[in-house]
């Protein structure tokens, strides 16, 4: 209520058929609060524009500047990737190089094992020939004596029946007679 009574007293000092009092005090008003609003806002940009700027400037050269870094450091991320790239491709290298070498060696021993197990086996082959030889040599001695043996029985017999015992003792004497006078070799 009290702002109808304001505007009911402001109402009562204007001329009679005029809403706004445009008169020359108003205008002067209206061109000096304009100048001052040029002068505040000239002022303010003389204050303001190159600190403002400078700092726009600034933040220019800052994200300028990460983006350089960044490009720099996508191209040493690019770098070490083909670093890594080479040194994996050298560790496959390497890798193929030693299991050649492995399966080099591996097919050497191998020729080698069978080499000396070929070379063992013929000495075993050797040994038991020569085994075989000497038991066969040993069965013929063992087959001589046993013959001698089996003729002395059988000629002991035979002499026996035919000799008598003083027949028998003169052979015996003349033999022995005969060994004493050969000389045996060792």
């Amino acid at each position: 209520m009290d702002f109808i009574v304001v505007l009911s007293g402001i109402a009562e000092e204007l001329p009679p058929g005029r809403v706004f009092g445009f008169d020359q005090q108003l205008i002067i008003q209206i061109v000096a609060n304009a100048i001052n609003v040029i002068i505040l806002a000239g002022f303010l940009a003389y204050l303001l524009y190159k600190p403002v700027r400078d700092i726009l400037r600034k933040r220019t050269h800052k994200i300028e500047g990460q983006l350089l870094q960044a490009e720099e450091e996508m191209q040493r991320a690019t770098e070490l990737r083909q670093q890594y790239e080479r040194k994996m491709e050298e560790v496959e290298r390497e890798r193929e190089d030693i299991l050649g070498e492995a399966r080099k060696f591996a097919a050497e021993s191998s020729r080698r094992i069978t080499t000396d197990a070929k070379q063992e086996a013929d000495a075993i082959r050797e040994r038991a020939a020569q085994s075989v030889k000497v038991e066969w040599e040993r069965a013929e001695n063992d087959m001589r004596t046993a013959i001698i043996d089996v003729s002395a029985a059988m000629a002991e017999k035979f002499v026996s029946l035919a000799i008598n015992k003083e027949t028998h003792d003169r052979l015996f004497n003349e033999t022995v007679s005969d060994l004493e006078g050969m000389t045996w070799r060792d």
